[in-house]
C-alpha cells in the first residue's frame, strides 16, 4: 500500500519515517516548495528533524495530487489552524488525524477528526500518546493509542506497530482527541511553573489538579473518564509537561520570562495557545470551572501577571479533593 503523510513538520516526518522504515511507500507532502527541494537534496528534514536520515521509501513532494494519487490512507499531521488547506485537495479512502488541537465554533467544541470528516466526507481515526517526534524518528521506544470508527483503529495498529512503536486500540475517539489537546494547555502551565522556578512540589500539584481538570472538561464533552488516565491523557501530559522537546512547555517558560507571545511560535506551532481559547470559551458558556485553563489564558492573552495567576489559584475556596 501507499500512504500519504500531509504535513512535513517534525511529527509528520517522524510518522513517515516509521512507515517507510517498514518498506511502506510514503509520500510526504509539504506546502512549501523550498522545503521539499531541501529534503530531496539532503535526504533529511533539516528544518524540523536535523540529523535524521529519510528512508528510501519516503519521498517528499510539493504536489498534493502526486502525494494522494494511489494512497490508501492519508495521515494528517498539519497544525490545527492549517487543516482548512486540505479543502479541495484529492481525497483518500480514509484519514488518520495526528493533529492535537481544539476548535470552538457556534458554541461547540470540535476536534480535528470532526473537522477532517466535515472537510473530506471520509472516515477518520486518530492517533495520540506520549510521542515526541525527535524520539520517534530515532526509534526510541514509546506507545500510542488509536481510536476511530469500527475497524479503523485496528488498521492503524497493524500499520504503525513495530519494535519501538507500540499501538493500542481504543473505542473513545472523542476522549483520545480531547486528552491530546488539553495536555498542551497544561504543558503551558507547567512551563510557567518552570519559568518562575516554583519547584517540583508546585509542578506536581499543578499537573495532578490539571489532570482532574482534563477529566472534568473531557467527560462533559462526551469522553470516557478512563481514557484520560491512559496514553492520550496522563501519558501524553507527563511527556509534554517535562520534556525539553516540548514546544508547549517551552512556550510557557518563555512567556513568563518576558518573551512576546508573537515570538513563541518561531520553532513551530504551539497548539496549547489555540486550545486554551476553545477551553475557556466553552467553560464560560457551559458554566464549568476550568481554573488552570483560565489562568493560562489570562497570562497568555489578558496580560495577567503569572504570580497573580498563581495567587488566584492558591486562594480558591478550600474543598475536598
Amino acid at each position: 500500500m501507499k500512504v500519504a503523510v500531509l504535513g512535513a513538520g517534525a511529527w509528520g516526518t517522524a510518522l513517515g519515517i516509521l512507515l517507510a522504515a517498514k518498506g511502506i511507500p510514503v509520500a510526504l507532502w509539504a506546502r512549501r516548495k523550498e522545503q521539499v527541494e531541501a529534503m530531496r537534496a539532503m535526504r533529511e528534514n533539516r528544518e524540523y528533524l536535523p540529523g535524521v536520515a529519510l528512508p528510501a521509501y519516503l519521498q517528499p513532494t510539493h504536489d498534493p495530487e502526486e502525494a494522494l494519487m494511489g494512497a490508501e490512507l492519508a495521515v494528517v499531521a498539519l497544525p490545527s489552524k492549517a487543516l482548512s488547506t486540505l479543502e479541495g485537495l484529492p481525497l483518500a479512502p480514509w484519514y488518520l488525524s495526528a493533529t492535537k488541537g481544539l476548535f470552538f465554533e457556534a458554541g461547540e467544541v470540535l476536534t480535528p477528526s470532526q473537522v477532517l470528516a466535515r472537510l473530506t466526507g471520509r472516515p477518520v481515526a486518530a492517533l495520540s500518546g506520549p510521542n515526541h517526534a525527535e524520539e520517534v524518528a530515532r526509534f526510541l521506544p514509546t506507545a500510542s493509542v488509536a481510536a476511530g470508527p469500527e475497524g479503523l483503529a485496528q488498521r492503524v495498529q497493524e500499520l504503525f506497530s513495530g519494535p519501538t512503536f507500540r499501538v493500542y486500540t481504543g473505542r473513545d475517539l472523542r476522549g483520545v482527541e480531547l486528552g491530546g489537546a488539553v495536555k498542551n494547555v497544561l504543558a503551558l502551565a507547567a512551563g510557567m511553573v518552570d519559568g518562575l522556578r516554583l519547584g517540583d512540589n508546585a509542578k506536581a500539584a499543578l499537573l495532578t489538579r490539571g489532570l482532574r481538570e482534563m477529566v472534568r472538561f473531557g467527560t462533559a464533552l462526551g469522553g470516557e473518564e478512563a481514557t484520560f488516565y491512559g496514553l492520550s491523557g496522563l501519558g501524553d501530559l507527563l511527556a509534554t509537561a517535562y520534556s525539553l522537546h516540548s514546544r508547549n512547555r517551552g512556550a510557557g517558560e518563555r512567556l513568563v520570562r518576558g518573551e512576546a507571545k508573537e515570538r513563541l511560535e518561531d520553532r513551530g506551532v504551539v497548539e496549547g495557545l489555540y486550545a486554551v481559547k476553545a477551553m475557556v470559551a466553552w467553560g464560560e458558556r457551559a458554566g464549568v470551572e476550568l481554573p488552570i485553563a483560565e489562568a493560562v489564558f489570562g497570562v497568555a492573552y489578558g496580560g495577567l501577571d503569572p504570580l497573580k495567576a498563581l495567587q488566584t489559584l492558591m486562594a480558591r475556596e478550600p474543598k475536598a479533593e
